[in-house]
Formats: C-alpha cells, structure tokens, sequence
C-alpha cells in the first residue's frame, strides 16, 4: 500500500512550487486537500467515482462506454507500470458489441468522472499518468461545469491524440468551443513522451489558468484572453474526468485516418486487440 504522506508531500513539492530537478524552491507547511486517491484498493472506489455506460457517445468516437471490470479497474505489482497500484482504463476489441443511435461500435472502453461526488471551484487539479502508444488512442484528463456545455466550461488539463512528443491543454465555453482558441501543445524533451510516467495540472483561480506538466509552466491563460472571445465559464463547481477514447474527431483531425475507422488506423487496431490499449493512473488530487 502506498504512503500517503510521502505522496503528499511528492504532490506539493509540485504542484505548488512548479520548479524542478535542481532548482530551488519552497514547499508550503500545509494545504487543503480536498480530494485524494491512489487507487490503492482492490476495486475502484464507487463513493469518489462515477463510471460511464452505454447509453453516451460523442465526438464521433470509435468507441462506447461500458461499466465493466475489463474497462475500469485497479491493478497492483508489476502491472502497475512501475508504481505500487494504479488505475486502469482499458479498451478491447469487441466485435459488433452494440448498436446505439445508429452506428455500430466494435469497441469498449472506460469512463469515469466525480459528477456530484467531488465538485470544487479554484484549486489545482492534478493526476500521474502513464499513456498508451498508438495512432488515434485519445485519452483525456479534464474537467466539466454541472451544467449544460458549453456554456458552463471545460477545462482540458491533458489530451493526447497518439503522437508521442506532444500533448495538448485547452478551455472551452460559449464563444471558444470546439475549435478553440485557447490552446496549447506541449513537446515533451528530447528522450520522454507520453509513456513515461507524467504529472499533468492545472491551477484555477478567478483569475485564470496556469496549466503544468511535472511542474514545469506549459500555457497561462488570463480572464482577460477568455473574455475577447466569450463570457467567463470558469466561477462555477466543476467535476473531474478520465478517460480513454478510441478514434473520433480530433484524432482524425490529427492523423487524417478515415479506414478502417474514422481515426483509428489498422496498426492501433492490431494494438488494441493485442491488449496494449490502457491508461494508467497513479494517483489524482485536487487542493484548494
């Protein structure tokens, strides 16, 4: 089982300092957490979490949702990727699983989400994870409003969309959703990519956005920036999101994929029949 202290103290020296390897800086005396796991039972704990089902589709994804132990799990040992316990979200192959407002999904995988479990507003919100390598896997940590969307924000701390050395930050809301202009692309340095372990964060404050990667600044976003484009959507409670999507609309936008599905190439295919296809996740914190 994990120490929780020695995580903690792992989790403020950076997420609040942002400074890394040899620099200095100041770890504080105390902060408030106000949600924790580490995914250290046998079993995901259904009290933080909520797990998605079938009856959701969006974004032309390749994939449906499906509240299964073989799509939302937790492991120990050496199948935690190098940590003690993990989350997994996991996608499998499965042929014609079901038909849903008209299309036919030969895919499963996992989705979870804090929807009125944990709700918080300003704080930071981070996650370690471990993602998969593949054209067209699409995996997200992020956050939602309680209400309708855009209109009530999205905050994206991490999307990956199979291109190894980079991954992306955005905010969406009414007037800068979908095609968004605040947007960012980190490039990991020379000799890591997204199947190393990474700390992905962002710090909310009524004044904006500093969105991390371990630590390290990647993009700010000001009020001010928001709002030439839009009302503010980011004073409201939002929930946290993991997951682990197949193909779809922004891998396409990516990769140009269209066979044999949308986004999805037959070489991540052939991964995800395989058993590749999963996300890991040590461990997700919010303070405020």
């Amino acid at each position: 089982m994990k120490m929780y202290i020695k995580l903690f103290q792992s989790a403020l020296v950076l997420f609040f300092c942002g400074i890394l390897n040899s620099q200095e800086f100041h770890v504080p005396q105390s902060a408030d957490t106000l949600f924790f796991d580490d995914f250290s039972g046998s079993s995901l704990d259904r009290d933080k979490w909520n797990v998605m089902g079938t009856d959701f589709w969006v974004n032309n994804e390749q994939q449906i949702y499906v509240d299964s132990s073989a799509t939302v799990f937790t492991v120990k040992g050496a199948e935690a990727g190098g940590v003690d316990n993990a989350l997994v979200l996991k996608a499998h192959y499965s042929p014609n699983y079901i038909n849903y407002r008209g299309n036919d999904f030969d895919f499963i995988s996992g989705r979870i989400n804090t929807r009125d479990k944990v709700m918080f507003t300003y704080g930071t919100a981070a996650a370690r994870m471990k993602l998969p390598k593949g054209s067209g896997y699409w995996p997200a940590f992020w956050a939602l409003g309680g209400g309708d969307w855009p209109e009530t924000g999205e905050i994206d701390i991490m999307e990956y969309v199979g291109e190894t050395d980079w991954i992306g930050v955005a905010l969406h809301g009414p007037g800068y959703s979908g095609e968004t202009p605040l947007v960012n692309k980190f490039f990991f340095p020379e000799g890591k990519d997204v199947t190393d372990w990474h700390v992905y964060s962002v710090d909310w404050t009524p004044e904006g956005f500093d969105f991390r990667v371990d630590g390290r600044l990647i993009y700010r976003v000001t009020k001010p920036m928001v709002e030439h484009y839009g009302k503010w959507a980011f004073d409201n409670p939002k929930f946290l999101i993991l997951n682990l999507a197949l193909g779809g609309a922004y891998p396409y936008k990516t990769n140009g994929v269209e066979e044999p599905y949308n986004g999805l190439p037959a070489s991540t295919v052939e991964l995800i029949k395989a058993g590749k296809a999963e996300v890991l996740v040590d461990w997700v914190l919010i303070t405020q």
